[in-house]
């Protein structure tokens, strides 16, 4: 949790500005939020892949079977 010591109050995260700043005096008191880690881009990217070849098997099974 980030601390302003000209404000002396802790400030929650989400509560920063854009750039770490403290919302009341404006200070920079955390580095800014960053980008999703690699590994997530990775799960990401193995979700759409299965969920895409879901979609095809379905399109391929439906018509078999109706």
């Amino acid at each position: 949790m980030p601390w302003c010591d000209d404000c002396s109050k802790f400030w929650n995260p989400p509560s920063l500005g854009d750039h770490g700043e403290c919302p009341t005096c404006g200070t920079v008191i955390a580095k800014p939020a960053r980008n999703a880690p690699w590994h997530f881009k990775v799960l990401l990217v193995g979700l759409v892949g299965y969920l895409i070849y879901r979609v095809y098997w379905l399109a391929t099974w439906l018509p078999k079977h109706v």
